[in-house]
């Protein structure tokens, strides 16, 4: 898992299936103040999480991949048809 998936908060809550709402209620002890917040859904947070460990996964490759001598171009091009295949997603 991404270090970046670690930093992040999941809060549990409840969504209407009519309209939408969300709600998440939690005990008050006085200095509630409301904040617009935007949220994602999990399913939608996990996907994009794949896809970053995907090119992270990519990038990785390509910083520890030394060719053999005379290889360089095929290596290269197998770094562009991965790329590629990502970027296709």
């Amino acid at each position: 898992m991404s270090k970046f998936a670690e930093d992040i908060d999941r809060i549990p809550a409840w969504r209407c299936i009519g309209c939408g709402k969300l709600d998440a209620p939690r005990p008050c002890i006085g200095v509630c103040q409301d904040r617009k917040v935007e949220l994602v859904s999990a399913v939608d947070y996990d996907r994009a999480l794949a896809r970053i460990n995907e090119l992270e996964a990519l990038v990785r490759m390509l910083a520890m991949t030394v060719p053999r001598e005379g290889q360089w171009e095929s290596s290269y091009r197998r770094f562009q048809e991965n790329a590629r295949k990502l970027s296709a997603k």
